[in-house]
């Protein structure tokens, strides 16, 4: 596991007899008493991709603050972040502030919740991004920001190819894309037409399952969160999607790996189309920042079947703070989550250097600049999105179930109705208990 932390000058302990604290006015005790109060604020999150930025921010506030210390520990990527935390818990090192996805893990970390319904940020937050973290009023949560995915295409590719990206409005228009852009891979320079990660089983599990899987539970978290079953409604269209990435894959798939995606093969041109969100922006800038700020789009993941669809839209993690510090560590933890995102100085960071999209009122947003995040943007205040309702599926469900079956399903160790059939049966056997 790789662990990041910012970490500040050691206490230094002075000991001096009387008579030299006599002669010295006290000054040192004094200086030594005003250390012992700062109060350390240990953060867990998992969100690597805005980790050098976001200790660049806690360092402006350390300095604004000079009575609190913050050190952040940032496990992601590659790492089981869920897993990472249950073990920090289990090891008596509890974080002051760590992340919980919604209504699932609410009721499977409540005992450990603050309740945050009196900060700023909380009354801050837009309509509806605190659902999925209120129980009986108690706001248990606040949200990173808005996030979006759908299938990131590289638009030189498409334009010399001929593909006009408003023509692909369904499974049919774009399977026919896909085959274009196949036929035309030498003169393109690809090495295929999409990089599937079959290897991250949250992108297949979590991500492509919540499109399937959004229609059938109203877009709605809770809803999904209450089922007691699921009946996979639109499984033949998640089949599609499903293969028609992994036949025109750069393979194989099944071990391919986030950073290969994005980095290696997207990044440098050699695929053309990836099931990803706006947070690649920065993977990307990274190596290609003129691709990433004028060469790339998003459009949405088409269910067949289903004409409703649009760009998954939703809050990817929440900051809850632990009750069980003391109470000084609990108060210094939500004063920090309100003047990141309620103060002038963190607002500019979420959106400048962040690259987020706010989930809080009083932002300006014609600061969101790069290409993928404005799609996201637009799409959130036309109406033209889905839900994300995997944060309702059951405890580990997701990439446990679903993202290690399709593995097999890539591997051709199981067939598709096996995938379908060991998920329902998971699913019942969880909300059972």
């Amino acid at each position: 596991m790789k662990e990041f932390k910012v970490r500040k000058g050691l206490l230094a302990s002075l000991f001096v007899t009387a008579g030299i604290l006599a002669a010295c006015g006290g000054g040192e005790e004094e200086a030594s008493q005003s250390k012992e109060e700062k109060v350390t604020v240990d953060i867990f999150q998992f969100k690597v991709e805005f980790k050098d930025q976001f200790e660049d921010v806690v360092e402006l506030y350390e300095k604004e603050n000079p009575d609190v210390n913050i050190d952040i520990t940032t496990v992601g990527g590659g790492e089981d972040y869920g897993a990472a935390l249950r073990s920090r818990f289990a090891s008596g090192n509890e974080p002051a502030i760590f992340n919980i996805g919604g209504p699932q893990d609410v009721a499977d970390w409540k005992e450990k919740l603050t309740d945050l319904s009196d900060t700023k940020a909380a009354g801050a937050a837009l309509d509806g991004t605190l659902d999925g973290v209120t129980v009986e009023k108690e706001v248990l949560g606040l949200p990173y920001n808005q996030e979006g995915y759908g299938f990131v295409y590289n638009t030189r590719l498409f334009e010399e190819a001929g593909i006009d990206p408003a023509s692909i409005t369904d499974f049919a228009s774009l399977e026919k894309a896909v085959k274009t852009l196949d036929s035309k891979k030498e003169e393109l320079g690809l090495e295929a037409v999409f990089a599937l990660p079959g290897k991250e089983a949250w992108v297949t599990g979590l991500h492509l399952s919540n499109t399937f899987l959004a229609p059938e539970f109203n877009h709605n978290v809770l809803d999904t969160f209450a089922a007691d079953k699921v009946e996979f409604k639109y499984g033949d269209a998640f089949k599609k999607i499903l293969d028609l990435q992994n036949d025109y894959s750069a393979q194989p798939s099944v071990s391919l790996d986030y950073s290969q995606q994005v980095e290696e093969l997207f990044s440098l041109e050699r695929v053309a189309i990836i099931q990803q969100g706006n947070w690649v922006y920065g993977s990307i800038a990274g190596i290609d920042q003129e691709l990433a700020d004028s060469g790339v789009g998003m459009m949405p993941i088409p269910v067949d079947g289903y004409e409703e669809g649009g760009l998954p839209v939703g809050v990817p993690m929440y900051w809850g703070v632990n009750s069980a510090k003391d109470e000084k560590v609990v108060e210094a933890s939500k004063e920090f989550m309100d003047w990141l995102y309620t103060s002038d100085a963190g607002k500019k960071a979420v959106v400048e250097d962040f690259k987020f999209i706010p989930a809080y009122e009083g932002y300006d947003t014609s600061k969101i600049t790069d290409p993928m995040s404005k799609a996201i943007y637009d799409a959130s205040e036309a109406g033209e999105t889905i839900g994300w309702v995997f944060m309702g599926y059951p405890t580990g469900w997701g990439e446990g179930e679903v993202g290690a079956s399709i593995q097999k399903y890539l591997s051709d160790e199981a067939s598709w109705e096996e995938v379908i059939e060991s998920a329902k049966k998971a699913w019942e056997t969880n909300r059972s208990k």
